[in-house]
């Protein structure tokens, strides 16, 4: 190993996936339409409802804190990572907090008191923003909604609702009550071009690196691991994962050997997320995909698991659908140019995704 004076890295706290960098390539029009939609809550007014959506490690989150470092003090900001919370209290009670300064109380209150403890005293526009708001379930976003939309007809205040989701059919679920008031402007993220992956992982090397300590080679390769998961975050583990590695051997140089040795443990990890959002139904079909050979007929799927399990046509559809925006398959209509078939496709090698799957 580097004796600890060696490190071939710069500031590797550019790696995490926490980390805002002072710059965001490639989402500049994203970035200044949020601009525009939140300025109002800078002169006192109303912000206009945002909802941002595209498939996951698109840039939605990174944008909207951007933006929301970039606003001051007389604006109310919270922040809500809506997995990591998932009642209609505890995502009042951390708006309560911000609002109030001090801790919600842990029962004895219902939420609707909660969060007329939060009208009473909201003096400034407050922006609430949900991060994979489509992770919860349907009844606490419309109730949730509900309320919030409503409160500046009941209570005179100014709130704005940012909503970041993976699912571009999100809006279809909401309930026609919540669809009368919530008036938004949609943000679309598009999956990052293989360009576009190149010039934001090279960003992060010459920030995160001393210089010439990344090989080309390596760098290439972390770039089509990125470009074919379709996921910048693996990018970035790779990054520094890589590294780390080159360290353990005592090398002062990232080489092809250095991303190959990190780069299925650091698929399985990313794949973790996307497959706990499936259900078992969802598994089984993803399952299958990765079992068979490199590409299938949507179709000759869909008539294995007819006669398999009885699954309906749309149901299986739908299935298909919700993998290809996970990042998990590619779905393409008339690949080979035999009329209007879709084929489905894998995006990660096999055996990463049947380990991982044998975790669930």
């Amino acid at each position: 190993m580097l004796r600890w004076d060696e490190s071939i890295f710069r500031n590797d706290f550019v790696f995490d996936l926490d980390f805002l960098p002072d710059v965001l390539l490639h989402r500049e029009q994203q970035m200044n339409q949020l601009v525009a939609n939140l300025m109002p809550a800078l002169r006192g007014s109303s912000p206009v409802h945002t909802l941002c959506l595209g498939p996951p490690a698109t840039g939605k989150t990174s944008t909207i804190l951007y933006v929301l470092s970039q606003l001051g003090e007389d604006v109310e900001k919270v922040y809500l990572r809506c997995p990591a919370i998932g009642t209609i209290y505890k995502i009042l009670a951390r708006i309560f907090e911000k609002v109030c300064n001090h801790q919600a109380p842990q029962t004895g209150l219902s939420h609707i008191k909660l969060y007329e403890k939060i009208m009473e005293r909201l003096d400034r526009p407050l922006i609430v923003v949900l991060d994979d708001i489509n992770f919860i379930s349907t009844g606490v976003v419309n109730d949730l909604l509900y309320l919030l939309l409503k409160s500046p007809e009941e209570y005179g205040v100014k709130i704005g609702i940012v909503a970041a989701a993976t699912d571009i059919k999100f809006p279809l679920s909401l309930s026609p009550e919540v669809g009368a008031v919530f008036h938004y402007s949609a943000i679309y993220y598009s999956l990052y071009g293989n360009k576009e992956i190149w010039d934001i992982l090279r960003w992060r090397v010459e920030k995160g690196f001393v210089a010439g300590a990344f090989s080309d080679g390596a760098f290439e390769r972390v770039v089509e691991l990125a470009s074919e998961a379709g996921d910048l975050r693996l990018g970035m583990y790779l990054l520094r994962a890589a590294g780390l590695n080159a360290e353990r051997r005592g090398s002062r140089k990232v080489d092809l050997q250095d991303v190959e040795a990190v780069y299925s443990g650091g698929a399985k990890l990313f794949l973790a997320k996307s497959l706990a959002a499936l259900n078992s139904d969802e598994r089984e079909v993803l399952k299958i995909v990765y079992l068979l050979d490199e590409e299938i007929a949507a179709g000759d799927l869909y008539g294995f698991f007819q006669r398999e399990v009885g699954m309906s046509y749309q149901r299986f559809y739908e299935i298909l659908n919700k993998l290809e925006r996970l990042r998990l398959i590619d779905f393409v209509f008339d690949k080979k140019g035999r009329g209007r078939t879709r084929y489905v496709y894998k995006r990660y090698d096999a055996d990463v995704v049947l380990e991982a799957l044998r975790e669930f």
